[in-house]
């Protein structure tokens, strides 16, 4: 990734599973922190839309030029709308990596998608897909996976990205915003 290359951070909005959508923010940032643009869109709750929303917000979007690198916080939006960064990656052209604070527990998700999904061995799949990497920081590790770039590439990328604490800055900030927009006040947890 070049040093001055645009980074989207993307997170979704407080939600309830009744809830049909879920606000989702995107903050296209040149790292480590200045922040050009921001993307909204929804997704459902719990559906199979995300990858496929994603793919079309950010391929119109005027600043994908430029894009080096999508984050996203998790593997998912608005609960279990598993994001496939393989597609995501292939239909952008964009290095697609996921970030998550916490090292998942794959067994509770496992029981988590039978539950509740017919689709469930789908989910699964996507999820399973690309094996999950420590990420050490400054305070505790971080857990990725990406599509379109190396490992070592990533954790460069996201040590570019990240000001202080563990979370990348476009991530902090769509957080942020996301929680602003739906909450009418972020909590300052990101």
């Amino acid at each position: 990734m070049k040093p001055q290359a645009r980074v989207l951070g993307v997170d979704d909005g407080p939600f309830r599973f009744e809830d049909e959508l879920v606000s989702v923010v995107g903050v296209v940032v040149r790292c480590p922190s200045y922040v050009e643009a921001v993307l909204t869109t929804k997704v459902h709750v719990d559906g199979t839309d995300a990858t496929d929303v994603l793919a079309r917000v950010i391929g119109r979007s005027r600043y994908r030029e430029g894009l080096g690198l999508i984050l996203l916080d998790g593997a998912a939006l608005g609960g279990f709308n598993v994001v496939d960064i393989d597609a995501l990656h292939a239909a952008t052209r964009v290095p697609v990596a996921t970030v998550t604070r916490n090292e998942p527990n794959p067994v509770a998700i496992e029981k988590a998608l039978r539950a509740r999904f017919p689709d469930w061995e789908i989910r699964l799949a996507v999820l399973r897909r690309k094996t999950l990497f420590r990420v050490e920081t400054s305070h505790k590790p971080i857990y990725a996976a990406a599509a379109g770039m190396l490992a070592g590439e990533l954790r460069e990328a996201l040590r570019r990205c990240t000001v202080r604490g563990v979370l990348p800055e476009p991530i902090r900030i769509a957080h942020l915003i996301a929680a602003g927009i739906v909450k009418g006040e972020s909590r300052g947890n990101a």
